[in-house]
């Protein structure tokens, strides 16, 4: 399609961050204000009064209009708080839920034909959603009802005034109804009604007050997600509510008072009838046309269109997270640096206080009640008494950031971990659980190859400073590389019983390898000058070249084999297909995919390259886009770190005055 101007006149338009990548067809947008040159097409916002000017503009110039809206998949929170959309629907007819007349979306489910192909990528997309328990907005937190033993039915309410329900064909009557038919045709059950949170709240008013006291209804007011009231009944009663079309992904019977986008295909009970719907679809097909054809997709931290698939991912990497961090938090003994940062990782469901230093008990603070404690795992100590089982750790996540974190950048992952920490072997670790028991399914299997490939294609790495290219190798030999390590780092002490030195450890290679050609390569920190680790002239006996200012995934690429104490380096070799040996216990080591010269008898399962990497890269850690500060996940990482590293980067004057700081009076100790 050739290139486009289009015109708006909604300052809330230009505000997407993603409106580029939604679409794509237009080169260029431009307010519509007196004196501005005509553009091609009209956008505007739904059926709203903000787009009512645009319309008028369109008609008067003769020209193309599109009604912008959300899409049925939209964010984990509302935009009210800030979410921008991953999803858009484009309509150059009406809009889909204005049934007064037909939409893009009606011609389609009456006129097109859906492959097998596209069918069964829909009924993939209905289990994922289902898996992951997802709705439009995914803010609400998921526990079960506590109900009587006995029969239930849900009745959907909608604030007064929902635009939906008068282009839907309905009015106050029909929730009068709606409920008058779910009390008759159900008459052993009890009535769930769900109303909107800011109707209990009085800030708004719905439909069903004279309801609140009848004997067999129940008012469920709390913010609550879908699925767990779909987990409580089989019949689901709504006017245009989008909970209808979601409550038949979860296999209810639906029943709708108005006339919704998904009423009129023989899918639903339905009051109404609107003869322009004139033919039976499949659950899968009405599915397809929404979500698959007439929805648009983008990633609003990259910018860049997506797929259903992968904002699905990302809305349910956002969730496990917030869900797991939602509640009371004691953050204790953080620099005001970290604190700048270590609130976007536990989401914004989570309230943090911060303390100097660890309590003597998880009540001292003067909570009143229990709460977890946070702390930053290398810098603890010691765990304060009556701590230890709330006590939790925060480190660096594996896919970091654009710079060293000693350069005081700010990272883009975290892991947060419960039962200890990933690089300390002496006991369990939530990421040690994970892999011996999580169920890593096909689809996780299959993101977390496409991630490996990603990854490996662009050459990414923990911190991605770019070095020198690697010199040529012989072909004729065995290259190893020996990655050095921080020595004063945590995990050569909890991770590396035996050899804790970097000479130490070229001394070994040399032994185990006396054939290879051995490179060595300095910690990008110990170059930097600001930490311990830098090598006795008498290891250069040891090892054949210093590749230190040498790209580390370049020189993966070229190298046989990773010889490693506990290096991450390892686990990057991993995924390039490398031959792996590891003298101590790094979280990668005792899964069948490494050499290893000690053993870890807790760690008793087999696992494929993906699996592990799943595992580490999407299960485990935590993420947080630096400029929004949301949660994101794994994938929108890699492509912030991508975007990072096409522009140029040195260190600020900041950073540079830290770093002498560092050298001169921390680096040593």
């Amino acid at each position: 399609m050739e290139k486009v101007t289009a015109g708006y006149t909604s300052q809330g338009i230009r505000q997407i961050a993603a409106l580029a990548a939604f679409l794509p067809e237009v080169s260029r947008f431009q307010r519509l204000v007196p004196f501005t040159s005509k553009p091609d097409v009209v956008i505007g916002w739904g059926l709203k009064p903000t787009s009512q000017r645009a319309r008028q503009y369109a008609q008067r110039h003769r020209l193309p209009y599109l009604a912008l809206e959300d899409g049925f998949l939209r964010s984990l929170g509302l935009g009210s708080q800030g979410y921008q959309p991953v999803s858009m629907v484009v309509d150059q007819r009406g809009i889909y839920y204005d049934a007064s007349r037909p939409s893009d979306l009606e011609m389609l489910l009456n006129h097109a034909d859906f492959p097998g192909e596209e069918l069964e990528r829909a009924a993939r997309c209905i289990q994922l959603l289902g898996r992951h328990r997802l709705s439009k907005y995914n803010h609400a937190p998921d526990h079960p009802l506590e109900l009587p033993d006995r029969a239930h039915v849900l009745v959907v309410d909608q604030t007064a005034g929902d635009a939906s329900i008068a282009y839907g064909q309905a009015n106050a009557e029909s929730f009068t109804a709606m409920l008058e038919a779910a009390l008759a045709e159900h008459p052993d059950a009890d009535i769930l009604i769900k109303v909107h949170p800011d109707v209990i709240a009085g800030k708004k008013r719905g439909h069903f007050s004279r309801a609140f006291d009848h004997p067999r209804c129940r008012v469920v007011g709390d913010d609550l997600n879908p699925w767990a009231l779909f987990d409580c009944v089989e019949h689901v009663y709504v006017v245009t509510s989008q909970l209808g079309f979601e409550a038949l992904l979860a296999g209810k019977q639906v029943h709708c008072f108005g006339q919704p986008f998904y009423a009129g295909w023989g899918l639903t009970h339905d009051a109404l009838d609107c003869p322009r719907r004139h033919r039976q679809r499949r659950l899968t097909e009405v599915f397809a046309g929404a979500y698959l054809r007439y929805t648009r997709y983008a990633n609003p931290y990259t910018r860049e269109a997506s797929s259903l698939e992968a904002c699905i991912d990302l809305i349910a990497d956002q969730r496990r997270q917030q869900e797991r961090y939602r509640g009371e938090w004691l953050a204790c003994g953080f620099s005001g640096w970290k604190k700048r940062f270590i609130g976007d990782f536990l989401g914004d469901q989570a309230r943090i206080s911060y303390h100097a230093e660890l309590p003597d008990s998880a009540t001292s603070a003067g909570a009143g009640h229990s709460r977890r404690v946070l702390t930053w795992a290398s810098g603890l100590k010691t765990a304060a008494t009556g701590t230890t089982s709330e006590l939790w750790k925060m480190e660096d996540g594996f896919v970091r950031s654009v710079g060293l974190g000693v350069d005081l950048t700010q990272p883009l992952s975290l892991v947060i971990d419960h039962s200890g920490i990933y690089y300390d072997a002496r006991q369990p670790s939530d990421l040690e659980q994970i892999l011996n028991q999580h169920d890593f399914d096909q689809h996780l299997c299959e993101r977390a190859a496409r991630i490996r490939q990603r990854l490996v294609a662009l050459k990414l790495s923990k911190y991605n400073i770019r070095g020198e290219q690697p010199l040529d190798f012989p072909a004729d030999r065995r290259i190893v590389l020996v990655p050095g390590q921080v020595e004063s780092d945590a995990s050569i002490a909890c991770g590396s019983p035996q050899i804790q030195t970097n000479a130490a450890l070229l001394a070994a290679v040399r032994q185990a390898e006396p054939d290879a050609l051995i490179v060595y390569k300095a910690h990008p920190d110990v170059l930097g000058g600001a930490r311990l680790g830098q090598l006795p002239a008498s290891a250069s006996r040891d090892y054949d070249r210093d590749v230190s200012h040498c790209d580390i995934s370049a020189l993966l690429e070229r190298v046989d084999a990773v010889h490693t104490m506990s290096s991450l380096t390892g686990f990057e070799a991993l995924l390039r297909g490398k031959q792996v040996v590891t003298h101590g216990l790094p979280f990668y080591a005792g899964w069948g995919l490494t050499r290893d010269t000690l053993a870890c008898p807790r760690r008793q399962r087999q696992l494929s390259l993906d699996a592990l990497l799943a595992g580490t890269l999407i299960v485990y850690p935590g993420y947080a886009d630096p400029t929004t500060h949301q949660l994101c996940h794994i994938e929108t990482v890699i492509t912030l770190l991508e975007q990072a590293r096409r522009r140029p980067r040195a260190l600020t004057w900041k950073q540079q005055l830290y770093r002498h700081y560092r050298n001169l009076l921390i680096g040593r100790h």
